[in-house]
């Protein structure tokens, strides 16, 4: 496989795992190493690091066709799953004429940017906007697809054709004290039928008022904290409403609220109002069957999701966040007996350095590690003063090496 793009392979011919070079940035500029029964890929910057298989600088310029020539032992194309960071938006062309399955794109957007999907067959886009960088104008495509954004959902505008789903997941503080998160306006996305917010179990919470500008739904899925679902009986066409990992359904309308609902899942959820669901759920039963699933499932007490949740290493790899988590016991023992701010300090010192000759802790881990200090910081201590979360930032930032 070389430059000379008549050298290639025919298109669906590679099936195999293996390594090969392919013109991705130029001529042989990368290695393709597939791993049997691996269908995913990710293409993004070096500062990824093992994130990205492939390493290419966000504005370069990508020849996409080189995947061509890889398809599944099944032959369907390779990769099933693709993952870019970058803002070379050539890949919706591609997608023209070689259908993607799953496609995640985590944009730069270091200037204002525009892009047209409407012609590319793309069955489930996922968008990751960062919290800064600039706007982003996106035509949809036109064809039957699932749209997923996260992140600063301010950055985007959609038009074009509406997708089969929407979900979104905005980017919320940690803070379940903060103000209710409010959805930005997002145009044309409003006329979707089936819809899924997704949130943090703890921390702010998004606000259900958003839902007024969803006329047309008939699906919902809420994943998280939220507030003013009293606001839900608002929305009598719903056939399915989903309520997982929700510390706290207080609030809720009864089922009866939706009288065409033929499918409820609430999982994970608070104990209290989940007996309660329970019981409405048989009650509906006896008078008008359940067509579709219906259950209630993982009731939890409050302990629960302080214990599951109440810490930020959840989405940690297992080991790590073992020993992220008895780091922070030790903490947090140390702060219980802080009779002084230096007894305080050297307890989060202690937990920060733990870190220092950690292998991968990186952006993201740092932020968790920033918001565990601001959590101890606030935890039951002996000083009769509080803790400031200047001060322990300020602990923090002395002590890391990440």
């Amino acid at each position: 496989m070389n430059g000379d793009n008549q050298a290639r392979p025919p298109a669906g011919s590679v099936r195999e795992g293996g390594s090969y070079p392919i013109d991705l940035t130029g001529p042989r500029s990368h290695t393709l190493a597939i791993q049997p029964g691996v269908g995913s890929l990710s293409i993004g910057p070096a500062e990824l690091g093992k994130k990205a298989e492939l390493h290419v600088e966000p504005d370069a310029q990508i020849d996409w066709t080189v995947f061509d020539a890889f398809a599944t032992p099944a032959g369907s194309p390779w990769p099933r799953f693709l993952h870019y960071t970058g803002d070379n938006t050539g890949f919706f062309d591609w997608a023209q004429e070689r259908p993607v399955e799953e496609l995640t794109w985590t944009p730069i957007l270091s200037a204002d940017m525009a892009a047209d999907a409407s012609k590319s067959s793309i069955h489930g886009l996922h968008i990751v906007l960062k919290p800064s960088g600039g706007h982003l104008t996106l035509r949809l495509p036109e064809r039957d697809f699932r749209l997923s954004v996260s992140g600063n959902l301010s950055h985007l505008s959609a038009t074009g054709v509406v997708p089969s789903s929407l979900t979104l997941a905005p980017r919320t503080s940690r803070r379940k004290n903060d103000a209710p998160f409010l959805l930005p306006g997002l145009g044309e996305l409003h006329q979707v039928t089936s819809l899924t917010l997704q949130n943090a179990p703890l921390g702010q919470p998004i606000s259900l008022e958003c839902l007024d500008r969803f006329p047309n739904l008939d699906s919902l899925s809420l994943w998280g904290d939220f507030c003013g679902l009293d606001l839900l009986a608002r929305h009598v066409r719903l056939r399915n409403l989903e309520l997982r990992f929700m510390p706290d359904l207080g609030d809720l309308p009864p089922l009866s609220a939706w009288p065409q609902l033929s499918r409820f899942i609430a999982y994970n959820v608070e104990e209290i109002t989940g007996k309660r669901l329970k019981q409405q759920m048989k009650a509906r039963a006896n008078t008008r069957p359940w067509t579709e699933h219906a259950s209630v499932s993982q009731l939890r007490k409050p302990e629960w999701w302080t214990a599951e949740y109440g810490r930020p290493f959840s989405s940690w790899p297992k080991r790590l966040a073992k020993l992220a988590n008895e780091a922070y016991s030790t903490a947090q023992t140390a702060l219980a007996k802080a009779r002084s701010f230096h007894d305080a300090e050297a307890a989060i010192t202690a937990f920060t350095v733990r870190f220092n000759t950690l292998k991968g802790i990186e952006t993201t881990e740092r932020e968790d590690l920033s918001e565990a200090v601001w959590q101890l910081s606030q935890s039951e201590h002996l000083i009769g003063q509080p803790v400031t979360e200047e001060m322990a930032q300020r602990w923090f930032d002395a002590a890391r090496d990440y």
